[in-house]
């Protein structure tokens, strides 16, 4: 009897990672970055973002992730940053002779944002994940907090 437990639990231990990673392989793929494309508003990859970004007096981008993120993550050299859930009170701010491009983490609040803007009337070119952006091999700008830049400035002043 016990050899038949020390067998059983062999297989067990034996077949539970290919179990395990059989299951883990729809998860995997469930990730905001992988789910699938639910907006109107193209998701631009990098190509198309430094293409942009090589005419700034043509399009805007604007941030609408929270200020901690920005400076965490980092983003792009010049944006507005507008938050998510104050994007329609602040559109008199967003100039409308330039094409638009909203940026988020992985693009899902960039997209909403996106769609959001096209339909009030913006030429709005796409959205974009910054770090999708990173990940495609594109450099990102590292911003501080007002703070630490005021920190920094009066540590520099008493050397």
């Amino acid at each position: 009897m016990k050899s038949k437990i020390s067998m059983l639990a062999f297989a067990l231990a034996a077949v539970s990672p290919l179990a395990f990673a059989q299951n883990a392989a729809p998860a995997a793929s469930a990730t905001p970055a992988a789910a699938a494309w639910k907006y109107t508003s193209p998701k631009l990859d990098r190509a198309a973002i430094d293409k942009l970004l090589r005419t700034p007096d043509k399009v805007v981008f604007i941030d609408v992730r929270q200020p901690d993120e920005v400076s965490k993550i980092g983003g792009f050299p010049v944006y507005l940053s507008i938050q998510a859930g104050d994007l329609e009170k602040q559109l008199a701010y967003i100039p409308r002779e330039r094409r638009v491009v909203t940026l988020s983490n992985h693009a899902g609040r960039a997209g909403a944002a996106a769609d959001l803007l096209a339909s009030k009337g913006f030429k709005v070119a796409g959205a974009v994940g910054v770090q999708n952006y990173e990940e495609e091999g594109g450099t990102l700008t590292k911003i501080a907090p007002r703070a630490n830049r005021e920190a920094a400035s009066a540590e520099a002043t008493r050397r």
